[in-house]
């Protein structure tokens, strides 16, 4: 507090109206942003008629808690949160785990052709899925992983843009940390597991928002490669409960809101890392 009043002490009256002017507009955009929000909240405890009347009630006048019971009896949500969870989870593992294993090999070790094979590499970003969707699909039904999750796992575990995330946030790591390592005998595994991660923490957070968010609002993956209703996940258990009752929007309301808390509890106990990260990255040392 005493800093931050020392601070103020020190700028000019021009200075001090930029700053309260420039956290005003972005006050007013964050209640932009939280208005959608704020409304589902609203929607999910009123009835279907409620929902759009006018003028429109923020806060309902009564509270109809039975709807977010009611959204697990017409589907079966729990089994499309249990799919999505499980593929959500092992993805963000394996992404983890092959980004920073290749990382490393591209900013911390030396091989001939290693910035040619990672700008290639880095290349099939551009690649827009659609371009290679169908060969894939044929090559996951050709080895009998079609309609099971195991598709998407295949897959989703190697990402260029995870390999490009942490080798920047490598580069910025001193290579003597890695040399005297090398010298007290340790392995390049070694160096990998008990020198880099440990201080990759920030990127590692990042990447795994970014591949878990990513992965539970993935709609055309599962849409395409998983049949059979129980296998389904939570983006297309939605889809298929809006097809279904597409007039109670308070059930819709709730169904989408139960979606979104997995992905904010995971980005609010990363968030420290995650803004670390993203500050971070690419930032020579």
């Amino acid at each position: 507090m005493s800093a931050t009043k020392k601070s103020f002490k020190t700028m000019t009256a021009g200075q001090i109206v930029l700053s309260v002017i420039k956290y005003t507009v972005l006050l007013a955009l964050a209640v932009v942003a939280l208005v959608p929000f704020v409304w589902m909240i609203s929607s999910s405890l009123k009835t279907s008629v409620d929902v759009f009347s006018i003028p429109m009630k923020w806060i309902p006048e009564e509270f109809h808690w039975e709807n977010y019971s009611l959204i697990w009896e017409r589907v079966p949500l729990m089994a499309y949160f249990k799919n999505t969870a499980v593929l959500a989870i092992i993805v963000t593992f394996m992404q983890i785990l092959t980004s920073s294993f290749a990382a490393y090999a591209f900013a911390k070790m030396s091989f001939k052709g290693r910035d040619l094979l990672f700008m290639c590499y880095i290349g099939t970003i551009a690649v827009p899925w659609q371009a290679y969707m169908v060969p894939q699909f044929i090559m996951m039904r050709s080895i009998g992983l079609y309609d099971t999750i195991w598709a998407l796992v295949v897959l989703q575990s190697f990402t260029a843009f995870g390999v490009f995330l942490m080798r920047q946030f490598y580069l910025g790591i001193p290579n003597d940390l890695s040399e005297a390592a090398r010298i007290d005998g340790l392995s390049e595994y070694g160096i990998w597991a008990r020198i880099i991660l440990p201080l990759a923490k920030p990127a590692i957070a990042t990447l795994c928002i970014f591949t878990f968010v990513n992965t539970w609002n993935d709609y055309m993956g599962p849409m395409i490669y998983l049949t059979t209703d129980i296998r389904k996940t939570i983006q297309v258990g939605l889809r298929r409960f809006i097809q279904a009752y597409s007039a109670d929007y308070n059930l819709i309301m709730a169904a989408s809101l139960c979606s979104l808390i997995p992905v904010s509890v995971v980005f609010l106990f990363l968030q420290r890392y995650f803004i670390e990260g993203i500050a971070t990255t690419g930032m020579k040392g």
